[in-house]
C-alpha cells in the first residue's frame, strides 16, 4: 500500500460512520445558508459527493414544497432540509418534508418544540440538532435525536459564544459513541477535517467554504467581497437589549451591521410598549435577517445587506466548482492522516 493510499484509506475508515448515516459519498454537510442553500447549491453539493441541506428559513410550506421538488429534479442523491424551530408553521413544514420523503431534517435555532422530534421521526426521517453545550447535547440525545452538529462561534450566521475547538474537546469524548456528531465552525481546509475525525467526529459541516462555488447563485458582488475578505473581517453582531434574546450573527463588516442595531432598538421599543410578544419580536428579527441576506446574496447590495460569513472566509479566494472544492478538502485530509501514520 502506497503512502497516499494509506491516507485515503484512513480517511475513508474515519468517515464511514458519517457516510453511512447520511448516505452520501463523503461525510460533509453543507451548512444551511439562507438564500444560498437552495436547489442549485444543494443538488450540486449532493452530486459532488457531499450532503446538501435546503435552508428553509422563513419559507412558507408552499415555497418549501417547490424547493424540495426543484432539488429532486436536479439530483437523485440524498439531501436534507434545515428547519427553524421558532417558525410558526413548523409542523406544516415537517408535513411537507414527509410528503417528499426527505430522509434527514435538521432543527436549528433552539430546543425542538414539544412533539416536533416525534413528528419528524414518525415520517421515518432522521433528526439532526445543534448542540452548543455538553448539557444540551446530552439532553437532546435523551430526547431521541439521531445526530448532533457541534458548531463553534467561528461559524457564519447565528452563533454561540464558544469556539469550535473547545466545544469539540468538551462534547466529542462524552457523546460521540452514542450518536454521530458533525463538527462545524471555521473549517476551511482538510487538515482541520482530519483532526476532528481523529477526535471522534463522524463528519463535518461547512458553509462559508461553499458559498462562492461556481454553482452558488450568490451575486458576483457577494462573491467578490468574500474573495477580498480576511478572517478578521467576519465579525459578530452585538445585542443591545438584554430583554431581547437576539442570537449574535457573524458577518462581514459593513453598514448592514449598523442597520441591525437600529432594528434591535425598534423591536425593543415595541416590546416596551406592549405592541408585540417576545415570540413575535424574535420572528421580526429573523425576518429582518432574511431580507438583509437577500439584499446581499441576490441583489448584490454588499454595503447594506447582510454578508453572513464565518472566519474561514479568508480561505475562500476564488470561484471553483463544488466537485473541485470537495476533492481538495479530501486530498488535504488524506494527506494529513498519511503524515500522522508515518
Amino acid at each position: 500500500m502506497t503512502a497516499s493510499s494509506i491516507g485515503a484509506e484512513r480517511l475513508t475508515r474515519r468517515m464511514q460512520r458519517g457516510v453511512d448515516f447520511l448516505g452520501s459519498e463523503v461525510a460533509i454537510l453543507c451548512g444551511a445558508m439562507s438564500w444560498l442553500s437552495e436547489r442549485n447549491l444543494v443538488s450540486a453539493i449532493s452530486n459532488a459527493g457531499g450532503f446538501g441541506l435546503i435552508a428553509c428559513g422563513a419559507m412558507t410550506p408552499e415555497l418549501l414544497d417547490a424547493e424540495i421538488a426543484g432539488t429532486k429534479a436536479l439530483t437523485s442523491k440524498p439531501f436534507g432540509v434545515n428547519l427553524i424551530t421558532m417558525h410558526p408553521m413548523l409542523f406544516e413544514l415537517i408535513a411537507v418534508c414527509a410528503k417528499h420523503r426527505v430522509t434527514h431534517v435538521v432543527l436549528a435555532g433552539g430546543l425542538p418544540p414539544k412533539g416536533s422530534l416525534e413528528a419528524i421521526k414518525d415520517t421515518g426521517a432522521k433528526v439532526i440538532c445543534f448542540a452548543p453545550a455538553l448539557s444540551l447535547a446530552k439532553k437532546l440525545i435523551r430526547s431521541g435525536v439521531d445526530a448532533l452538529v457541534v458548531e463553534g462561534m467561528e461559524a457564519g450566521g447565528h452563533i454561540g459564544p464558544v469556539s469550535t475547538s473547545v466545544l469539540a474537546q468538551e462534547i466529542l469524548p462524552e457523546v460521540a459513541e452514542q450518536v454521530p456528531v458533525f463538527v462545524a465552525g471555521g473549517i476551511g481546509r482538510g487538515e482541520a477535517i482530519s483532526a476532528y475525525l481523529d477526535m471522534g467526529a463522524a463528519g463535518v459541516q461547512l458553509g462559508t467554504r461553499f458559498a462562492c462555488a461556481t454553482e452558488s447563485i450568490a451575486h458576483p458582488n457577494f462573491k467578490k467581497a468574500f474573495f477580498r475578505a480576511s478572517a478578521r473581517d467576519a465579525v459578530s453582531s452585538i445585542q443591545i437589549d438584554p430583554r431581547l434574546p437576539v442570537i449574535p450573527v457573524r458577518a462581514l463588516k459593513n453598514s448592514g451591521g449598523e442597520l441591525f442595531t437600529a432594528k434591535q432598538r425598534e423591536v425593543a421599543q415595541l416590546l416596551d410598549e406592549g405592541k408585540v410578544e417576545m415570540m413575535e419580536a424574535q420572528l421580526q428579527i429573523e425576518h429582518y435577517w432574511a431580507g438583509a441576506l437577500r439584499r446581499a446574496v441576490i441583489d448584490g447590495d454588499v454595503e447594506h445587506g447582510s454578508m453572513m460569513a464565518g472566519q474561514s472566509v479568508g480561505m475562500v479566494t476564488k470561484e471553483e466548482p463544488l466537485v473541485d472544492i470537495i476533492a481538495a478538502l479530501m486530498a488535504e485530509a488524506a494527506h494529513a492522516l498519511e503524515k500522522r501514520a508515518a
